[in-house]
């Protein structure tokens, strides 16, 4: 190993998770496939009633209620699902990210001090935060809906930079997006894009970080 490499390693003082898609899976589709028979409607369904792109306002910081309030009467037709949406959005989260809790858990009986940064509507993460216990390993989590800020946006990386303490060389930032990791790594962060927990244990034991 180089020295440089070895200095690269030591340099790390803490990790910052992603959670969606990196410590619990997501996708909306586990919800909808229960409410539509014919998969033809599904498909338009989430490719242009419910979609990412409009999940995303409520990342931004938009309220849930508002959101559903103002698509209903855009498709009335699927006032039952879009609300069911909002009240059953928890389905839409089948269960952790295979493997990711267990590196969090022997990063924190490492004393490694945990952080994560997230694109999470305020009222989602308040449904949430309760039923994944793992997220008390973290001493701080900067959600995007609270700040009205959102990844790969550099402001919510300088945000957290502040609110967690240390400079961002000296952090590993771990995102299943890459235009977020991009983002993360032109602000000076180490990045590591996330595929799955086999490839992120790799890495952590490669920066001697496990």
């Amino acid at each position: 190993m180089s020295d440089t490499r070895a200095f690269s390693e030591s340099a790390i003082e803490a990790v910052v998770f992603d959670v969606g898609r990196v410590i619990v899976q997501w996708d909306m589709r586990i919800l909808f496939a229960k409410l539509f028979d014919d998969p033809a409607e599904l498909e338009w369904f989430c490719s242009n009633v419910v979609t990412e792109a409009w999940h995303g306002q409520h990342d931004a910081g938009r309220p849930i209620d508002e959101m559903v309030a103002e698509r209903s009467c855009a498709f009335p037709e699927y006032r039952e699902q879009i609300e069911a949406y909002r009240d059953r959005w928890l389905e839409t989260i089948p269960g952790p990210v295979p493997g990711v809790a267990e590196i969090i858990e022997a990063l924190d009986a490492r004393g490694l001090p945990l952080y994560a940064i997230t694109n999470f509507g305020t009222d989602f993460w308040a449904m949430f935060r309760p039923t994944t216990p793992v997220l008390g390993r973290f001493r701080d989590i900067v959600v995007s809906g609270d700040e009205r800020l959102v990844k790969p946006g550099s402001a919510i990386y300088r945000l957290a930079q502040q609110r967690f303490g240390h400079a961002p060389q000296a952090m590993l930032f771990i995102d299943d997006s890459e235009p977020n990791v991009v983002a993360a790594r032109g602000l000076g962060w180490h990045a590591h894009h996330f595929r799955g927990a086999e490839g992120l244990r790799s890495e952590l034991q490669e920066r001697g970080l496990l």
